[in-house]
């Protein structure tokens, strides 16, 4: 029999299974559709109806402090229905491979027997028992939102099967917009945390998550591993960079409090990441294990604040680090498997109860010192709730057993995590509606109103860093045909791409003839000398060039490329689309271009923002958020946190 598709049909056909189990589950009544409801963090008088002074927020509390109650005593009950094998199983968040949960394609079975041990997502479930499944592109769950809304329900379905203790899974990914963003369009894209960051406004960076998390929300995906609350302090950082919000604290944290706030108000459990910071690192953790050297003032002063932000917005979750950090535990072993940093500094000291996730424990940072089989168990030990992701499910599982048997991991242990899982599900509405439907999908995903706004806020982001001579904006008469050249580093997830061609429509619906060239994706080689001849003799036969560098190193062919053109005479504006520190290496007569801008990223939205400042059709608002130090004197600051010109 073919799945339901909509929430009425999903609701009646689970309606049996969870009336099983209704002193746990409080089922919902066929075809009822019920609202979601805000967590109690999220709730307001305003928005509650309770009206305004301290009559309001008593009454809000109330209402607070009994859906709290309601939601504990809903988790209590069906804790203690749980089996073991249950408890240990809804801890874990895991990929699976497939477009659906019950008929993956044939290649997609193959990779889910080869990794899993099983067909699709509904046999993980019946077997692991996980309590959620995160989704990729590279496991080819994302095609289209009505196929990821289908699939969210399918996997539901599956796990409301069980009478005994029917518990909805919680579905997760990464959208943290900008660079790293797995559903991609016709879902809204908005501009990732450095570009909000340069914005610097907290109702944009706001706007942003409750857009980002409604349209989670209606794919089924209620939990996103966003905001990044790291403070990139250092340039050289490899793996965060533009996915932090910039290197003032005080800056990142106002931010990280708005975004927490904008998903958590549309229904979605937002990530703070990476406690205890990832900001001031060389190595990236995904093939290395860093080290912090901040002294415990330091963090204090540089890392914490975001994250004491966050707790006070009432994040749903914490993310860990694969990282050392000597000054808040010496012993030689990763944030995420450190007792003294998870539960002595972020519980203890910072208060925080909520759900604690690794980072995925397939990352060589952790899993250098320990196999497979003991990540899980020392991570739980060290006050983790959900372990993301690991390498080997079979052998993280048999070794959180083992420990169990062995009275390493008690069971009573077991149950406190369990216990914020649940209550994060309750809180977050599903236990009385864990389905979507397609009219949610039509409703809410990628509507006219969310890319009208997500363009708004990225023309608040574009950051005008030098412009000699005014030679922004371009004039329409003098810099007609224009050519747009540069590198195309692979597209972020379900944006356009290749960013020369983006740019260049762009530019060409905006009055100019504009040629895109690619000479590359950035990586060294590229551009190769006969890439710069060919970009060069372009050049010579347009008004002006438009060139795109990525990430500048010393020594970079895409040094040489922006000189070569310079040479040619013609008007060089430069853009530096991830990083913003690659005007540091254009300085001097020979490279220095005529006018550069930060975009912070190479999605559409950023670069149709780009395209309109450049063509006067906005205004350059952006200002850096974070300092471009001189690359040959990094003592010297070119410019600061701060700057940015403008056309007024």
């Amino acid at each position: 029999m073919p799945e339901p598709t909509s929430r009425r049909a999903l609701l009646a056909a689970t309606a049996a299974s969870v009336a099983a189990a209704a002193t746990a589950c409080a089922p919902v009544a066929p075809g009822a559709a019920p609202a979601r409801r805000p967590s109690p963090s999220s709730a307001s008088p305003a928005r509650s109806g309770a009206g305004a002074g301290a009559t309001g927020e008593r009454a809000a509390t109330r209402r607070e402090d009994t859906a709290r109650d309601h939601h504990r005593d809903r988790v209590d009950a069906l804790i203690g229905r749980m089996t073991l094998d249950q408890k240990i199983g809804q801890l874990f968040v895991m990929r699976v491979y497939g477009h659906s949960a019950t008929a993956p394609d044939p290649d997609d079975v193959a990779s889910n027997q080869k990794e899993l041990g099983v067909a699709n997502a509904a046999e993980l479930i019946a077997k692991y028992h996980v309590g959620g499944i995160i989704y990729f592109g590279w496991t080819h769950n994302i095609r289209d939102p009505h196929q990821v809304a289908a699939l969210s329900n399918g996997i539901q379905k599956a796990a409301l099967r069980d009478r005994r203790a029917p518990v909805p899974l919680l579905l997760s990914t990464d959208q943290e917009h900008g660079i790293v963003a797995r559903i991609g369009a016709p879902a809204t894209l908005m501009p990732g945390a450095m570009a909000l960051g340069a914005g610097g406004g907290a109702k944009d960076a706001r706007t942003a998550g409750r857009i980002a998390g409604a349209e989670l929300a209606a794919l089924g995906i209620r939990q996103d591993y966003a905001p990044v609350a790291d403070v990139n302090v250092n340039p050289a950082n490899p793996v965060i960079g533009v996915r932090s919000f910039g290197a003032d604290p005080r800056a990142v944290a106002r931010l990280v409090a708005a975004q927490v706030a904008g998903y958590q108000s549309a229904g979605v459990a937002a990530t703070a990441k990476h406690f205890p910071g990832h900001g001031d690192t060389t190595v990236d953790s995904h093939v290395g294990l860093p080290v912090i050297t901040h002294s415990r003032k330091e963090w204090e002063r540089l890392d914490a604040p975001p994250f004491r932000a966050a707790i006070d917005a009432g994040i749903d979750s914490i993310m860990t680090a694969h990282l050392l950090f000597p000054a808040l535990d010496p012993a030689d072993d990763p944030a995420t498997l450190s007792r003294p940093i998870l539960t002595g500094v972020l519980r203890e000291e910072l208060g925080y109860d909520g759900v604690v996730v690794t980072d995925s424990l397939g990352m060589e940072g952790v899993r250098k010192k320990y196999g497979d089989d003991r990540v899980p168990v020392l991570a739980l030990k060290a006050g983790v709730d959900q372990l993301l992701n690991p390498p080997d499910l079979a052998a993280a599982w048999r070794g959180v057993h083992k420990a169990v048997r062995d009275g390493e991991l008690t069971e009573a242990r077991l149950d406190i995590s369990l216990r914020r899982v649940l209550e994060l599900k309750a809180r977050r509405g599903l236990f009385d509606d864990p389905y979507t439907s397609d009219r949610e999908v039509d409703r809410t995903v990628g509507t006219r109103a969310h890319h009208a706004a997500a363009d708004r806020i990225a023309e608040r982001t574009t950051t005008l860093l030098t412009n000699r001579e005014r030679l922004l904006p371009l004039s329409r008469r003098r810099h007609h045909r224009l050519l747009v050249v540069g590198v195309d580093p692979a597209s972020p997830s379900g944006t356009g791409g290749p960013l020369t061609a983006v740019l260049a429509r762009a530019l060409d619906g905006l009055g100019f003839s504009a040629e895109a060239l690619s000479t590359g994706t950035g990586t060294a080689p590229d551009p190769s000398p006969g890439r710069i001849e060919e970009a060069v003799a372009a050049a010579r036969g347009r008004d002006a060039v438009v060139v795109a560098t990525y990430n500048l190193g010393a020594g970079s062919a895409q040094r040489t490329l922006v000189s070569a053109l310079v040479a040619t005479g013609k008007p060089v504006v430069h853009l530096a689309i991830r990083n913003p520190y690659d005007i540091a290496r254009l300085r001097g007569a020979d490279t220095e271009p005529g006018a550069s801008l930060a975009v912070y990223s190479w999605t559409d939205v950023e670069l149709r923002a780009a395209a309109r400042v450049i063509a006067g059709k906005a205004d350059p608002r952006g200002r850096l958020p974070v300092a471009v130090r001189d690359a040959d004197e990094p003592s010297r600051v070119l410019y600061p946190i701060g700057h940015g010109l403008s056309y007024g």
